[in-house]
């Protein structure tokens, strides 16, 4: 980029690089981060890469720290995840975890939406460098998601819960996330 003289710069990141907090909904000044998923730490380290080029050669670059996202073309998460289990077994959902995991989700357009709102409000200040949480202000279990995708699914199936570790789906994942996006509605 600093070859190509790329001046501006909008990067996608993820709530994933705040790991395990104690404040809820999270801003974007918390700290200290500390990722406990190797997705997060390379978010970080990227948003640390950026913010030392931006200050080094002379770029802008705003960061987008995203809540989970999705739409129709989701290839990966809870929601994927059931469908296609209750595809194969509309009688029984395997549940990663204990089923209280509890997050928020934001619909791809809305997230785009805000991304081009945010990132036209960052042209216009004289900042080198600023990060922004993209989110919703509600969230829900694992479970909850569950019951909503076996009720449109038309699907009554027993829940199995796998237990994970300490109720977590898989080793990193953050059993509770969500955001504060007061910055991003000033």
């Amino acid at each position: 980029m600093r070859k190509r003289k790329v001046k501006i710069l909008a990067f996608t990141s993820s709530s994933t690089v705040y790991g395990e907090v104690r404040k809820l909904p999270t801003p974007e000044d918390y700290g200290p981060l500390k990722p406990i998923s190797v997705y997060g730490g390379a978010k970080l380290a990227a948003e640390a890469l950026i913010s030392g080029y931006a200050h080094t050669f002379d770029m802008k670059a705003v960061v987008f720290r995203l809540a989970n996202i999705i739409g129709e073309r989701s290839n990966h998460g809870a929601i994927y995840d059931f469908i296609n289990k209750l595809k194969k077994n509309p009688n029984r959902l395997e549940i990663l975890g204990d089923g209280t995991q509890r997050k928020s989700y934001l619909h791809v357009s809305d997230t785009v939406e805000a991304m081009l709102h945010l990132f036209n409000e960052f042209l216009k200040e004289n900042k080198i460098y600023d990060i922004y949480n993209i989110g919703n202000e509600d969230w829900i279990t694992v479970k909850e998601i569950a019951q909503i995708v076996s009720r449109e699914m038309g699907l009554d199936p027993e829940f199995y819960f796998t237990g994970g570790i300490n109720g977590r789906g898989w080793k990193g994942d953050v059993k509770a996330m969500l955001l504060s996006i007061e910055k991003a509605k000033i």
